[in-house]
């Protein structure tokens, strides 16, 4: 493991630490390792890891990006600033929200949208297995954003896809929703 990996593992871990993952109780640092492992598997890119350990902490911490720029570099930062959710409460209701967030990454570079894909895989799995309420607004969403996901890596978003496929053809009352545009 490099340096820079190993440092944001532990960064990672710090700034999670005492948050737990939603539906399994687990220890929330079990989902930045897991996206870590899938981007580890298809490209040898020490900062995209490393990203894909911290791509949570803005958003679910108070870490500044500011203070990944500094401990990991602009590379670093810039990845993580990709992957974190810009919209606010204030900007209106989820689905407003949800299209602000898929525009901003629409604009980073094929690298974050790895690292996105990654984190797609990872989330929908555990949603889907336990929040099948939720999965029906969530995976609409994640059908969304596959739309600007298409220049990252071929394999994970092939993998992505196939989640979102295999969700609504298992849920056809869900594609008849999808079909009158709801």
């Amino acid at each position: 493991m490099s340096n820079v990996i190993r440092a944001a593992r532990l960064f990672a871990e710090k700034a999670h630490d005492g948050q737990i993952r939603k539906y399994t109780g687990e220890p929330y640092i079990i989902h930045p390792v897991a996206v870590a492992l899938l981007v580890a598997s298809i490209d040898s890119d020490n900062n995209m890891v490393a990203a894909a350990l911290l791509h949570d902490v803005v958003e679910d911490t108070d870490i500044k990006l500011s203070v990944i720029s500094k401990e990991f570099g602009a590379d670093i930062a810039y990845l993580v600033e990709g992957l974190t959710d810009i919209s606010i409460p204030s900007d209106g209701n989820r689905k407003t929200r949800k299209e602000i967030d898929r525009a901003h990454i629409s604009k980073f570079s094929p690298r974050v949208k790895t690292i996105k894909l990654a984190d797609l895989i990872d989330n929908s799995k555990s949603i889907v297995k336990h929040d099948p309420e939720f999965a029906k607004t969530y995976m609409h969403e994640k059908k969304a954003i596959l739309e600007v996901l298409q220049d990252g890596d071929t394999f994970l978003f092939q993998i992505a896809s196939s989640i979102v496929q295999k969700y609504f053809k298992q849920t056809p009352c869900h594609n008849k929703i999808s079909m009158l545009g709801m």
